[in-house]
């Protein structure tokens, strides 16, 4: 049978790797860098080991076994039948002494489970079991080979099938049960909000027919738990196998969490495996120790005491962060790495949006590995655009290159002084302190990816050097290089002089992430991306790189124009050139509407020095109301003093700015907020880079002014409007101070249940 062909329904299927992955790793985890070959050097690698062998040789061997209910399949590297020989091949870099010890016991456990493999298929009462370590810098191989008889190699693929047969039981049972949970779920609550139903409806659809969607759905309909339990009850009817929950930023993981507490109704084995994925820095319990068993107790022999703790994992089922914890410590294991083993076990996986989109995203390698049918939920994905253009841009900073220059062993100081040289050639014609450019010169390249090879060199040969500036700005580098070799019109150069050499900086950004996301957004499952505003569709379609066919839905609001009284002050004009003028107008406004009914209220600014002078302009002509504004740079705990102020029946303005913290993710219902001064369109600075943006955009998609300045600009605002009505009991005003939201254009992109006034006389010439 082609290994590649579906099994019958008749046993447990497992890969070779992942059989090996789970029984043969023994000893300390060790994360001291020494650097891997890419993909491409692997097949590389691969493909010139087995050129070099004889005419008998056979590649690529796709194998076959079974062990009680155990059905294993995989591909051997190499084999040859007349010498009962097969070969696992392995790439690496740098020394071959620093291989780690659980990475060489894994790679001899696939090797002679092949080798049992081949005695039955063919026979073979012995076999040679060789591994080959092909060095990609040098060419050279090493080989390493073990003699066995039919006999031994049986007895090790049983050992392997015995531990993992016990585990896949288990497995078993939790599938069945959860099954049965899922499929007499009911949803929670008894009846659907408005809205909430067609939303869930339309979820299901997309995750049981494999479809992306894009929804638009409002504040207060409850999103979160209308996205989850439809997915939940497709993973009953075997459409999916793990729900992805991908949150913009950590306020947004308790809420899914809570949602899937609510969702979770089973016990023992049907009770929902919900892991919480969470960044190193933040879980780690030795942050000053380098991850390794010579230095931290957590990782000293975490392989032989992962499996007790993962079987309690699997029985606590609840994996947050403070689970996860709780598990690792009593069982002397490192958290983070816990984490990562029990995503292949957890039926729900709820973190941040870079697990799964990011260059190097951990749940998009393990989810085309293992072949899961992912369906994968993005919140508030309004906020993917800039995340995913974060992640694709990378920067050279001067000063850390002169660091790691100053830190570096003499062998690695000459690449690193080439770089400088090359790097003063690329701008040394410059003219602006910025400047931009559509190509990157290939003799920096060279002299980069040189220097890089240099670096790699040395960290394989002595890992326990990797810490430091030294590795930081390997990281950078190796990123820039990356990315330098999927450059195009998706991007941009940018070279930064500053006052010092330390100052100046390189800089490959992402304009247009959809050539890098789109191949995310096919091998799901599925994928919802949900946010109260998500308009105009293909604007965020385009951008991200959604396919065509991708389901929309509108979700109506269960709000009314009643609730919210909104009106445009046409003798306000906040265009750059008018702000100093509107000031004193903008002031009246807010302290005319606050004479009128005190309470809170937020008012919006486009930049904190628009706000600073507002909000001296509003002190000055109404002293006695209580103000309080958003800093540049405000620490977590300022940010909850800010948002304290807004207490029940309280009084007072805080001023903030347009797209910062408390623009959106912020809930105030009730009294807490009555109303909110938006004096902004929140359009994007014009500048260089906008510019820029705007060309591509309008290049790929026609609509470059709107792409790259209008609709990133309204949906800001209507995400700071949506801060005032998040009930439907809530009732409160919103000032919209500029006599621009008026406009025909403009008022098509604002919510459809807003009603919109005007106040005042239009001053500006402006059309």
């Amino acid at each position: 049978m082609d290994p590649d062909e579906p099994l019958p329904p008749v046993a447990h299927t497992v890969s070779v790797k992942a059989l090996c992955a789970f029984g043969a790793k023994a000893g300390d985890l060790d994360l001291r860098f020494v650097p891997a070959p890419s993909a491409l050097e692997g097949m590389a690698g691969h493909a010139l080991v087995q050129h070099r062998r004889g005419g008998d040789y056979e590649c690529e061997v796709g194998l076959e076994a079974t062990c009680g209910e155990m059905h294993v399949r995989g591909r051997a590297d190499g084999y040859e039948f007349h010498k009962a020989r097969v070969e696992e091949i392995k790439t690496f870099r740098g020394d071959f002494d620093a291989i780690r010890g659980n990475h060489r016991a894994l790679h001899w456990a696939q090797a002679r489970t092949y080798g049992w493999m081949l005695c039955e298929r063919d026979g073979h009462d012995e076999m040679t079991v060789a591994l080959v370590y092909f060095d990609i810098a040098t060419g050279d191989e090493t080989v390493l080979e073990e003699h066995h008889t039919r006999e031994t190699l049986r007895e090790h693929f049983e050992l392997l099938c015995g531990r993992y047969a016990a585990w896949a039981a288990t497995e078993a049972a939790h599938r069945t049960a959860l099954d049965s949970t899922l499929a007499a779920l009911v949803f929670p609550y008894g009846s659907f909000r408005a809205g909430q139903r067609e939303l869930a409806e339309a979820v299901y659809r997309a995750g049981a027919g494999g479809r992306c969607l894009m929804a638009q759905a409002p504040t207060g309909i409850g999103k979160t738990l209308a996205t989850i339990f439809p997915l939940l009850k497709a993973r009953a009817a075997r459409k999916i196998d793990k729900l992805f929950f991908l949150t913009a930023k950590t306020s947004g993981r308790p809420v899914a969490l809570d949602a899937l507490r609510v969702l979770d109704k089973g016990q023992g084995q049907g009770r929902l495996r919900v892991l919480e994925l969470a960044a190193r820095e933040k879980v780690c319990e030795y942050p000053d120790r380098a991850c390794h068993g010579d230095a931290c107790p957590l990782a000293k022999g975490f392989y032989d005491r992962l499996p007790a703790a993962r079987e309690q994992a699997a029985k606590v089922a609840w994996l947050d962060r403070q689970s996860l914890r709780d598990i690792g410590l009593a069982y002397e294991v490192c958290p983070y790495f816990l984490a990562q083993e029990m995503a292949h076990w957890a039926d729900a996986i709820v973190g941040d949006y870079n697990y799964y989109f990011d260059s190097s995203a951990f749940l998009y390698a393990t989810m085309r590995e293992a072949d899961w049918r992912a369906a994968v939920l993005v919140d508030e994905a309004h906020n993917l655009l800039e995340r995913a253009r974060g992640m694709y841009t990378a920067e050279l900073d001067g000063g850390a290159l002169e660091e790691a220059h100053r830190m570096a062993p003499a062998v690695l100081r000459g690449p690193l002084a080439r770089v400088f040289r090359e790097w003063d050639t690329v701008q040394q014609s410059q003219q602006a302190d910025y400047e931009t450019g559509d190509e990157i010169p290939e003799r920096f390249l060279r002299t980069l990816q040189a220097a890089n090879t240099a670096m790699a060199e040395h960290f394989a040969a002595t890992p326990d050097a990797s810490q430091g500036p030294l590795q930081r700005f390997f990281f950078d580098a190796l990123h820039f290089a990356r990315l330098a070799e999927a450059f195009g019109d998706h991007s941009v150069f940018e070279r930064t002089l500053g006052a010092t050499q330390q100052a100046r900086r390189l800089a490959i950004r992402n304009l247009v992430p959809a050539p890098f996301l789109q191949g995310r957004f096919v091998e799901a499952a599925s994928v919802t991306c949900f946010s109260g505003t998500l308009s105009p569709f293909e604007f965020y379609r385009d951008a991200l790189g959604l396919p065509e066919d991708t389901a929309l839905l509108d979700v109506a609001s269960p709000f009314h124009s009643k609730q919210l009284h909104v009106e445009v002050a046409m003798d306000v004009s906040t265009r750059f050139r008018d702000r100093a003028g509107s000031l004193r107008n903008v002031a009246d406004i807010i302290g005319a509407q606050y004479e009128r009914l005190p309470g809170n209220y937020l008012a919006f600014f486009s930049s904190f020095d628009y706000l600073e002078k507002a909000c001296a302009a509003f002190s000055m002509r109404h002293p006695g109301v209580p103000v309080w504004t958003q800093t540049r740079g405000m620490r977590e705990a300022e940010r909850h003093g800010f948002i304290a102020r807004f207490e029940e029946g309280g009084q007072g303005i805080g001023f903030a700015v347009l797209g910062g913290a408390f623009g959106e993710g912020i809930d105030l219902p009730g009294s807490r907020l009555i109303g909110a001064f938006v004096a902004s369109l929140g359009l994007p600075q014009y500048n260089e880079l906008n510019e820029i943006t705007r060309e591509r955009m309008q290049t790929r998609f026609g609509k470059g002014y709107e792409y790259t300045y209008l609709y990133p600009g309204l949906q800001k605002v209507v995400q700071a409007a949506g801060r005032v009505i998040r009930t439907e009991d809530d009732r409160g005003v919103l000032h919209l101070l500029d006599d621009r939201f008026a406009r025909a254009e403009i008022r098509e992109l604002l919510p459809r249940w807003w009603h919109v006034r005007t106040a005042g006389v239009r001053i500006s010439s402006d059309e």
